[in-house]
This record gives C-alpha cells, structure tokens and sequence, in this order.
C-alpha cells in the first residue's frame, strides 16, 4: 500500500501524528466516539472517511464492525453471501490507522472495505468461481480492479458468492459455497450472478463492492437489491484477472448503496490496462472525475427516452410497472423532458436475430484465463468439471450449459472458428446494433433511454429458475457494449426493490451517473432491509475472523 503525505491534501490538523508524549493508540485519540456497530449501516464511503479523518472512530473499529455483521447474520440468516473472509483485514485496517496517525493519506479509498465477487483473482483469498472445481484455488496476484482498489487505500474484507460460472442470470447458487438469498426477502433470488455481492452491500457487511456483468449480473442484483450498479462501455474497464464468461461481453465494476459511491470507486477502477486489450479502445474516453457530474439538477434539460418496446409486454408485473410509470413522472418533475415512446426501429430485428450476438467462446476463454494461471490450476480445460468426480453439484443448468460449452474448441480463438466469432469490435452484427442505438437516439436528440431492469420482482427462492421473467438487462447493452446503470426506482410487494435502468452512448458514464445522482436525490428509494439491523455494540474483538469459510 503506498501512502501519501496527507499535506498534499490539505488534512495534516485533522490527522495530526502523536507529539510522543501521548498514548499512541488511535482509539485513546478519538474525540466524541461513535458507535461502530450503528454508524456503518448504510454507511458511504465519505462518511466513514469523514468519521476516520475527524477522530469519531478508527479504521480498525469500522473493520471490526463489518465483521462482527457478517459473523451475527450471514450464516445465522441464512443469506449466504460471504464464502471466505479476509483474515488480514483487521491488519490492513491497523495500518491504514497508523498511516493517518503519521498525516500520511492513504489513498481515496482509504478504510473502504469491500467486498468481491468470488471470480475476482485475490493473491491471498480462493478464486472458486462458483465452482466446486476451482475451491482451493488460490491465484498468484490480484485482477486488475482488486490491485487499483488495494492500492487507493480499499480493504478486501471478504469474497461473496456467486452463481457458478456465471450462468445464471436468475439466481446465485454455487457448487463450491451453495445458495445466496435477497437480504430483503430471503425467500426469494438475488438474481444473479453477482448476487452475493449485493446481498452483501445491501445487508451492511461491506461500504460497497464488485461483481461482474456478461449479461445482466451487475444490474440484475442491483435492480433485486436497491442498490446503484454500473456496467461500463465495452474498452474502458479491465477484465483482467476476473474469470471469463464471454471476454467480448465481460465487464467488471461496482455495486454500491449510493451513486456517489459508485462514482468514487469508478475513478479508481476505470481506465487502460496493458493486460485488457480492449481498454486501448477507451485511453482516450476515461474522465477524470466522475465525481464531478454528481449535480442534484443534473436532470434538467435531459431529454430522456422510454423504450417502451423492453417494458410494453404481457408478462410485465402490473406493481413493477406501476413503480415505473412514477419513475417517469418523477424523472419529469427532476426538469427531464421525457421523449415517449423512444423508438430503435431496427430493434426488433436485433432482438430476434439467431445467434443474439452472442459468441459461446466460454471454453476458450477459460483456457487463456486457466493458462495464466500456471500448471499447478486444479483443471486446464473447464470441461475437465465434467469428466471428473469433482463435479458434484447437481444442476442440471450448470451441466446443460458445460455439456453446450464442450462442443466448441479450447484452443482456437473464437475469430478462427468454422463459423467465425470475431471480437466485439469486429464483430459486423453488434457494431451495427450499436450505430442503431445511437443513430436513434441522434434522430431524437435523446441524451439517455430508460426501462425498467426487471419487468418483474425478484422469483421464488425455491423456484429460481421455473419463475425466471423480466430481465431486460440482457437485450440492450451487452450486444452493443453501451453503458447502463440501475438505480433504485422503489418497491413492490411492500419490500421488494426495482430498479430503473438508465443507457446511453459510448463513454457517456459521467451522464448516466449525472442522471442517475440526480434521480436518486429527487426520491431517495433506498432503505435497508429490516432482517440486518444496526448491532447493539461492538464487541471488544472479532473472533477468530478467517473461521467462516462459510461453507
């Protein structure tokens, strides 16, 4: 962790070291303390710092506190969204402490800890990937999104569960770690996969965190969690180090309870890695502070389109889109002018066309990522699950989509097929659905379009898969590689979250997190959900906290 001279930003007085005469303990430093088990519910990453910074409490307690959470109501709640804690976080957050102590600056994600999505590569926690296969799977060096947050001062505290191999959009149940549920209901899904990621950050067992999105599993649990989700722009995230679905759909970012916390960690991740071919693409399109389009009025004067083709279906639920409809009415009264209906006339085409863009280069992607990795990876070939007694899950979707997987080549790139799958930016169909888009939206002088992220509320817990409807993310943006976020948009069923998706042209994402801050401030949707209330205290130390490799 580097650290810099906390005079460079101007903060020596509130983090003014220890003359030597006094204790130097940070706790016995504390002016007026607060209590850590209250204050990190629905904390952001400003108020913690500020807390830190002001002397109101420790790294080191805050930690301790998201600990403590995940140790009283993870397992005991059956949510199951943690797979393994960090063990060393409680050190990290030592440091960070003494840092401060010294009027060094750690970073400007200093004391954030997240949590991440069990296919990031962590150098020091297992990489399972949902998979059973992959459960002692401990990568050399960290993904490229985990190092920038370390190095911005961010504490890994715990990986989350995911869906295996990040199939299914519909729910997060794993071989290696089992079934997540929806902290607001845990008798229904938290979609998928990303969905121990947002049972996490919605429950409070982490300031924010990472997960990835092929098709929908930012989004997705986002919309299923009221939580701020953002899939980039094809070419201006690393993938790197994060296990491949589709390499040309992949992308990786933050699920945060707030949009200025999306945005704060979207300044630390975003941006060109060497190890991302796609990321030259985008050098020259990063902002340098997407904190910048964080305006309350940022919606006035936006010409917003509704794409009704996404929501205008039969199987629509009738509260998701009574939530919706006041979306509109809402984003209107924020000084929106509302284009409705925003019509992409080639759209259905794109929707029906035979293979949906998509490229079943799995398989192959697998083995490039499997090959970085070095001989000693459990498997090489992920088809190997299948020929093995490591296999032992049974799910029949899981086996469906290997046994799909297998007749295609690990060792020829998707471009070389018999039947070519060229890169995103080469791909002829999906550039063409691009230019639609944004032809349409020109035509219209549209500056972003809206739909609901699910038609529908979250399914069934025991019934995830036969329930599956509504999913919107999944026709849009991963074709087209354009950016979208979810936002909060209210509730159904009394405690069941929607969310608004929000699209725009390439590279817009200062925009669409323009609007989205925007929106959220005009109606503030998000509450937490009443099974992870605020603790009574913080007990005095965390027992043991490597012991839940929550099996």
């Amino acid at each position: 962790m580097r650290f810099i001279p906390l005079v460079m930003l101007g903060a020596v007085v509130a983090c003014a070291p220890s003359n030597g005469t006094k204790s130097t303990n940070p706790i016995d430093q504390l002016i007026d303390p607060v209590n850590p088990a209250t204050f990190v519910v629905e904390a952001t990453i400003h108020s913690l710092q500020s807390a830190i910074l002001e002397k109101h409490l420790t790294c080191g307690q805050a930690v301790s506190a998201y600990l403590q959470r995940i140790d009283t109501y993870d397992k005991p709640k059956n949510l199951n969204a943690i797979t393994v804690i960090n063990e060393n976080a409680l050190a990290r957050a030592d440091e960070i402490d003494a840092a401060l102590s010294r009027g060094e600056y750690p970073g400007p994600l200093f004391c954030a800890p997240i949590l991440v999505k069990d296919n990031f590569d962590t150098h020091d926690l297992p990489t399972t990937g949902g998979s059973i296969a992959l459960k002692d799977h401990l990568p050399k060096d960290d993904a490229f999104m985990v190092r920038k947050a370390r190095d911005a001062g961010a504490i890994v505290i715990a990986k989350t569960n995911m869906a295996e191999w990040a199939f299914s959009p519909r729910q997060t149940v794993s071989s290696s770690y089992g079934v997540t549920a929806n902290a607001y209901a845990l008798d229904h899904v938290p979609a998928g996969s990303s969905g121990g990621t947002a049972s996490g950050v919605a429950a409070s067992f982490g300031v924010a965190g990472l997960g990835s999105d092929t098709g929908n599993s930012i989004r997705g649990p986002a919309s299923h969690l009221a939580l701020f989700g953002i899939r980039s722009t094809i070419g201006l995230t690393s993938r790197d180090g994060v296990i491949p679905l589709a390499f040309d759909r992949d992308i990786a970012g933050p699920l945060t309870r707030t949009v200025e916390d999306g945005a704060r960690i979207f300044n630390v991740i975003a941006g060109y890695d060497p190890n991302d071919p796609y990321t030259a693409d985008g050098i020259a399109s990063k902002e340098s502070d997407y904190l910048a389009f964080l305006n309350t009025d940022g919606l006035k004067g936006a010409r917003i389109g509704v794409l009704r083709a996404l929501s205008a279906v039969e199987t629509a639920d009738a509260e998701v889109m009574t939530v919706y409809e006041q979306a509109i009415v809402d984003l209107k009264r924020a000084g929106a002018t509302i284009i409705d209906p925003f019509e992409i006339p080639t759209l259905q085409a794109h929707l029906t066309n035979d293979d949906s863009y998509f490229c079943a280069r799995f398989r192959y992607d697998m083995a490039e990522y499997l090959k970085e990795r070095g001989a000693d990876t459990p498997i090489h070939d992920v088809i190997e699950v299948l020929e093995s007694d490591q296999y032992t899950k049974d799910d029949p979707l899981v086996k469906g989509g290997l046994e799909f997987f297998r007749d295609f080549p690990a060792d020829v790139h998707p471009a070389d097929w018999e039947e070519s799958c060229p890169d995103f930016f080469h791909h002829p169909g999906r550039q063409s659905y691009r230019n639609d888009v944004v032809v349409a939206m020109d035509a219209m002088n549209v500056d972003a379009i809206i739909y609901p992220s699910w038609n529908n509320p979250p399914a069934a817990i025991d019934k995830g898969n036969e329930d599956y409807a509504g999913d919107n993310s999944q026709l849009v943006a991963p074709a087209t590689g354009l950016p979208a976020v979810t936002v909060p948009m209210g509730y159904t069923y009394d405690n069941l979250p929607a969310g608004l998706q929000i699209l725009g042209r390439p590279y817009s994402e200062g925009n669409l997190i323009k609007f989205a801050y925007a929106y959220e401030q005009a109606t503030k949707h998000r509450h937490p959900p009443e099974g992870f209330p605020p603790m009574a205290q913080l007990k005095e130390s965390v027992e043991d906290p490597s012991s839940p490799e929550q099996q």
